[in-house]
């Protein structure tokens, strides 16, 4: 059977990836991860994303305004947004959501900009793409009233304790689970509640170049993760969840295919 993965979080736009792009990409497609998201972190960013998108095969973005960035929002962004959530290579609305760990953006703004990129959402019937730290009860509480208008959502990189992953499964949200998982220091508890999310709310992404799995071996040179290493973020969630890989690797593809491509075209 012909490898399908699909990395959902891929911050392409990284300086990081600058002298290699093309090259880290092929690299990707080599080891298997034939679809890849382009996390948009800005509306700079959204535009920088979507145009990589455009140029590389099985490639798609998400366009939004990070908590972190939330103070840009403004009477214009959603016109902005607007316009880039029609290109047929951005498929989700965000990264967008609750940070109160660093505030870069008051928390007032960051619930704006939030309600905002979720009202829009819902009016263009788009799943989001969404992140969370340190804000769970909030973040739910601003959440919760979007979700039966909303096709999906994802919280991406999840990291939380297990009463926030089952009260984010109770709600339909898939949960994005990254290298983070392979760090012997801070995600035992997320290894540990890994059997409880559902098989098919179970997304697989890198967050590259952030994030690398600390137990690969050989350990590599470069501190830089890559979405080739999906692949071992992959095998080593169906080992803690007593799983087949390649059924993980098809269920959890089709689950990406079902929440992001069900309008897009794969051309």
């Amino acid at each position: 059977m012909e490898s399908a993965m699909f990395d959902i979080g891929l911050n392409i736009t990284s300086s990081q990836f600058d002298h290699d792009r093309d090259e880290m990409i092929a690299r990707a497609q080599a080891a298997g991860v034939n679809h890849m998201l382009f996390t948009g972190t800005s509306l700079d960013e959204s535009e920088r994303a979507c145009a990589f998108a455009r140029r590389y095969d099985g490639c798609f973005a998400t366009a939004g305004v990070h908590p972190h960035e939330a103070s840009t929002w403004n009477e214009a962004s959603e016109a902005r947004l607007r316009a880039l959530a029609d290109e047929t290579a951005v498929v989700a609305i965000g990264e967008c959501g609750l940070d109160f760990n660093r505030n870069f953006s008051t928390p007032a703004q960051q619930e704006q900009a939030f309600t905002a990129q979720l009202r829009l959402a819902a009016e263009l019937d788009m799943p989001v793409f969404l992140h969370c730290r340190d804000a769970h009860a909030r973040f739910m509480t601003l959440l919760d009233p979007w979700l039966d208008k909303l096709p999906g959502a994802v919280l991406h990189c999840f990291t939380g304790t297990e009463q926030e992953a089952r009260e984010c499964l109770a709600r339909g949200l898939y949960l994005g689970i990254t290298g983070w998982v392979c760090d012997e220091r801070r995600g035992l508890e997320l290894r540990a509640l890994l059997p409880l999310i559902p098989a098919e709310r179970l997304l697989l992404e890198t967050d590259a170049p952030y994030l690398l799995p600390r137990d690969l071996q050989p350990k590599p040179a470069s501190r830089r993760n890559e979405p080739c290493l999906l692949p071992h973020i992959l095998t080593q969630v169906a080992h803690w969840r007593g799983e087949d890989p390649a059924w993980l690797e098809a269920t959890t593809d089709a689950n990406a295919t079902r929440l992001f491509l069900k309008n897009a075209s794969l051309v």
